[in-house]
């Protein structure tokens, strides 16, 4: 029987489209690597008393995570806009239900990656990624970046970083991802499925 294929799931939250076309461009790498699938899955926005207040299903676009969805995946990215330099409270609301996740060990020595998009460009893009590699730390999870043996982190204008893909979306979020953040985006999502399949099968 033939193995099946690394699920890697892309998890992301955005309002304004920005980190959702970096999650595209980050399965787009992952699928370029032959037995690895993309899973693409967003979280529902909360209140301003935090409680979840969308509705079961999502008008559009990537279906909302679900915990099994951890515990299917090889890999998990994870993104999300910048909120005063830390991750979009309806993130931190998801990671804030996966206590039995934890105790559990689902996520442990799994590989992981963080992105990001902000709206200035000095917006806190860095201790965003920061603030979301804190949880998947608890969870045993093994993270990783961008080396510089990608020149577009030495090039790059707008966003990239060797902690994750960044990208500048603009106070408006009308900026269009540039040709240094889509070629780190693809990168990283290849450096994940190649390390998923490494730890998988060796």
């Amino acid at each position: 029987m033939a193995p099946s294929n690394c699920t890697i799931l892309i998890l992301f939250y955005s309002r304004h489209g920005a980190t959702r076309q970096l999650a595209e461009l980050i399965a787009h790498g992952v699928e370029s690597i032959p037995g690895c699938d993309a899973r693409l899955r967003t979280v529902p926005a909360v209140s301003h008393v935090a409680e979840a207040s969308e509705s079961d299903i999502p008008p559009q676009g990537a279906p909302y995570v679900e915990l099994i969805d951890l515990e299917q995946c090889a890999a998990l990215a994870l993104g999300s806009p910048t909120r005063f330099g830390n991750m979009a409270s309806a993130m931190k609301y998801f990671w804030d239900s996966t206590a039995a996740q934890w105790l559990s060990g689902t996520l442990s020595g799994k590989p992981a990656c963080v992105f990001t998009s902000t709206g200035s460009l000095h917006g806190g893009q860095e201790t965003t990624l920061l603030s979301m590699m804190i949880p998947l730390l608890h969870h045993g999870m093994l993270l990783l970046g961008l080396p510089y043996s990608h020149p577009q982190l030495m090039t790059t204008q707008t966003g990239g970083s060797p902690y994750g893909a960044t990208h500048w979306a603009g106070v408006d979020g009308a900026k269009p991802i540039s040709d240094d953040e889509k070629k780190l985006a693809i990168a990283l999502g290849q450096r994940l499925a190649e390390t998923a399949k490494k730890l998988r099968y060796s």
